[in-house]
């Protein structure tokens, strides 16, 4: 019997009836486009200028594939329909009641719960394989009673909906932006969607939020029960006991499961909605909003809870088949590596040495043998890593003979391999001590006992002179070690370990040393993402240059199998000014290189430019400096002169604060301060900072950005030795025969410059009547290929410019 042919494949869709409004031929292509590349799958790079209404095409786009799929699933029945949600109809029984978290301190410690669980090594292998004794092993006493059976604490299963879309931005706001607008579709009401946030944002119990962890890992019953005991040389005796603490947001999972299921029942829900119902429900957030996930035909979330392995696996995500949508994805490379960063300082280091020292002298004779043997190697290593930031350069010979010592005396760069080799721990299984750290909750335990003898000698007043360290200090200090520790295991080519005592690299600690392992290898990480997705999506305003992009994330993908998209801008030239200004008004050309930028003259030259704009741009002015340190100096150097005195005569001046925290703040004071009023100055000029947070997704549209200032190229320090690895690394890439490009360092190097610049004049001009001037203020933009406009008679003809600009289009 003839075997009939399979049924023709689905025609390309072109219309899209969840876009709320007519869509613009740009938006509709871009659409068709996404529909294409998630029918093909693999990966697919979407660019869509800024104000093109680039988040709600991926929406309408990429659920309607999700609908469109299923329906074609049910016609060919393969998979059964997956709007409906199905559950298993079996229960999970869960623990006994949780006493209630103590915050007061007492007098007398516990100790302990502060006592690790013994721990198996084998003997033959100084870290070999290891093992904790299981509950029966213990001799706890735990039984199947000491479990509540509450029928109000069933747990229901989803089954997993699929395919899903993981969609995935860098901040808050632009997580924020999506939800809006995906309320706008009729999808908010058709589908199920989540929005994941980070723990300290979704964190409903403030108090604890630094024990967490350790709270959820202690949860075992209601009943402390005696287990074994052991006696201290000085004949103390210690007993090992249950724990029973627990984050009292946590006890009732009948809560978590009324949060889930209105959720559910609601349509999308954006961070600030979730703490709101958590906080009504009484029941955390952030582990509710986990729970979600499984029924969800959208999750929302941050690039960090999807590009790290260690969260995709901490909140379940599942990417096999799935689609993901990266937006934002301009430096999704230097992202992506950049999480895998760690770095631990001297204050870190010794933080934790002397907590260790004070843990290990009070439990070492209740340690079995094998919790003995870690903690004493972790003592080791912490010490090794302080004697290295410590050392005295000039204590260090510099012969030949010694070149590993004279290597690592300076500020300097290592391989893996050389560091361990260097400080002689190449003969310990890492592999094996982080997996102790992590499953033995000995950060937490001692943490925790170190903050509860300094609570006790404070009370005594035996300390009154010490210098307390919280508690919450030290668990991070223990992790920056353990984060370090983990990133040595990796292989000796995929980063670097770099050794410093200099200001430049560690800036947020007062100078102190540190060191801190770079990775450089994004394409073995990113390989995780792609090879379990059907499909992969970056998305962004610009993700030129696509090769650079190609060659660190996916290598191995022939070029002519990555589908690229761009569509153009919907605004019309006549909206834009876009000018290159390289003498400002007394003649003086502008050159803000790094050896002239600071001169009296040039400050000066650039206050009498913004003397001028303030007279003749409506509303608001942003000015991009380079960074915090310069504009501080500029700000200064105004305030002396009187220059700042003349501006603030015709706008308001606001100053984006170092804080992200007070950085919203300071953005209503603007926006208030640029509405019309009869008398006094008119509009307000924000000055910012490239790489700040008003450079990386905050909105300056109609009024608040009618002009856009970039003061300078905001090229990188060229000495700094994580960039100078990083240009190594592209220029060995880029010398692989196997990976066929022309990429090199030097060019690498110019696209960051470019990339930040694109990154904040694109804060502007966010819809089709939107209108903005943009200057980019330095004689070196001259000579690059641009669309920009160069005048050639000075800055008369460019004050003439932009009075025509802003006359055209408030009369248009």
């Amino acid at each position: 019997m003839e075997v009939a042919p399979p049924p023709p494949p689905p025609k390309p869709r072109r219309e899209f009836p969840a876009f709320p409004y007519d869509p613009y031929p740009i938006q509709s292509d871009f659409m068709v486009a996404l529909y294409g590349s998630l029918d093909r799958g693999g990966v697919a790079m979407l660019e869509s200028p800024t104000g093109t209404g680039k988040t709600l095409s991926i929406i309408c786009s990429a659920l309607q594939w999700i609908v469109d799929r299923r329906q074609r699933a049910k016609v060919e029945q393969k998979v059964r329909a997956t709007k409906t949600t199905c559950r298993h109809p079996g229960s999970t029984v869960m623990c006994g009641e949780q006493k209630r978290f103590l915050l007061t301190i007492s007098v007398e410690i516990d100790e302990a719960e502060f006592l690790v669980e013994e721990y198996e090594s084998e003997e033959d292998e100084m870290l070999g394989t290891g093992k904790f004794k299981t509950k029966r092993e213990r001799g706890s006493g735990w039984n199947s009673s000491d479990e509540e059976d509450e029928a109000s604490d069933i747990i229901e299963d989803d089954v997993e909906v699929t395919p899903k879309i993981y969609f995935c931005s860098r901040t808050h706001s632009q997580l924020s932006q999506f939800v809006g607008e995906f309320k706008k579709t009729k999808f908010a009401s058709e589908l199920n969607a989540i929005c994941l946030g980070a723990r300290k944002n979704l964190c409903i119990n403030k108090v604890i939020n630094e024990r967490c962890l350790e709270l959820q890992t202690n949860k075992k019953g209601k009943n402390v029960k005696e287990s074994k005991c052991k006696v201290q040389s000085g004949g103390g005796k210690i007993h090992r006991r249950k724990a029973s603490i627990g984050c009292p947001m946590l006890k009732k999972r009948s809560l978590q499961t009324k949060l889930r299921n209105e959720v559910l029942d609601r349509d999308i829900l954006d961070i600030e909605d979730l703490i709101d119902l958590g906080k009504k429900i009484g029941t955390c957030p952030y582990y509710g909003a986990r729970r979600v996930v499984p029924a969800a035909d959208i999750v929302i979330l941050p690039y960090q809870s999807l590009l790290l392995k260690s969260a995709r696996e901490s909140l379940g995500l599942n990417l096999k088949n799935n689609i993901v949508i990266i937006d934002e994805a301009h430096n999704l490379a230097d992202s992506l590596t950049n999480m895998y960063n760690s770095r631990v300082t001297v204050s870190q280091l010794d933080n934790v040495r002397s907590y260790l020292d004070i843990y290990f002298e009070r439990f070492r004779a209740c340690l079995g043998a094998g919790n003995r043997r870690y903690i004493q190697t972790i003592m080791g290593l912490t010490k090794a890593f302080l004697g290295i930031l410590l050392r005295d350069e000039s204590d260090t010979p510099s012969t030949a003979e010694n070149s590993s010592e004279s290597k690592i005396a300076a500020d300097s760069s290592l391989t893996i391999n050389e560091f361990l080799f260097s400080l002689e721990i190449d003969n310990i299984n890492l592999v094996k001590l982080c997996q102790y750290i992590k499953e033995s909750n000995i950060i937490h335990k001692v943490s925790g006992y170190g903050a509860k003898v300094s609570s006790l000698r404070r009370h005594l007043q035996l300390d009154e002179d010490e210098n307390n360290i919280p508690e919450g200090t030290i668990i991070s200090s223990f992790q920056a070690l353990s984060d370090l520790l983990y990133s040595l295991t990796y292989s000796n080519d995929d980063g670097r370990m770099i050794i410093s005592r200099r200001l430049h690299l560690c800036p947020e600690n007062s100078g102190e040393g540190c060191l801190k392992f770079v990775m450089l290898s994004g394409d073995k990480i990113f390989s995780e993402i792609t090879e379990e997705a059907h499909a992969v999506v970056l998305a962004g305003g610009t993700l030129q240059p696509i090769e650079e992009t190609r060659i660190r994330l996916f290598p191995g993908l022939p070029a002519d199998n990555m589908h690229f998209f761009s569509c153009n801008h919907i605004v019309p030239p006549e909206s834009i000014l876009p000018v290159a200004i390289c003498r400002g008004p007394s003649g003086k050309t502008f050159d803000f290189s790094y050896s002239s930028r600071s001169s009296p003259d040039m400050m000066e030259e650039l206050g009498r430019l913004l003397c001028n704009l303030a007279a003749v741009v409506p509303e608001g002015i942003v000015m991009f400096f380079s960074s915090f340190d310069y504009e501080g100096l500029v700000y200064e150097a105004w305030k002396t002169s009187g220059v700042l005195a003349r501006i603030q005569k015709k706008k308001l001046v606001f100053r984006e604060p170092r804080s992200s925290g007070e950085v919203e703040l300071v953005l209503k004071e603007y926006r208030e301060a640029i509405a019309p009023r009869e008398e006094g100055p008119s509009g307000a000029l924000l000055l910012a900072v490239v790489g700040g947070k008003v450079s990386e997704g905050i909105n300056f549209s109609d009024g608040m950005g009618r002009c856009v200032v970039m003061v300078g190229l905001p090229y990188p320090n060229p000495s700094d030795v994580e960039l100078m690895e990083r240009v190594k690394y592209i220029d060995r890439l880029g010398e692989s025969a196997a990976h066929a490009t022309t990429l090199e360092g030097r060019e690498y190097y110019e696209n960051l410059c470019m990339k930040a610049v694109n990154q904040s004049v694109g804060r502007a001009i966010r819809h089709i009547k939107d209108y903005a001037a943009i200057l980019l203020v330095d004689s070196r933009y001259g000579p690059k290929p641009s669309h920009l406009i160069f005048p050639t008679g000075g800055y008369g003809e460019v004050h003439r410019l932009l009075r025509q600009f802003f006359q055209f289009n408030r009369q248009r």
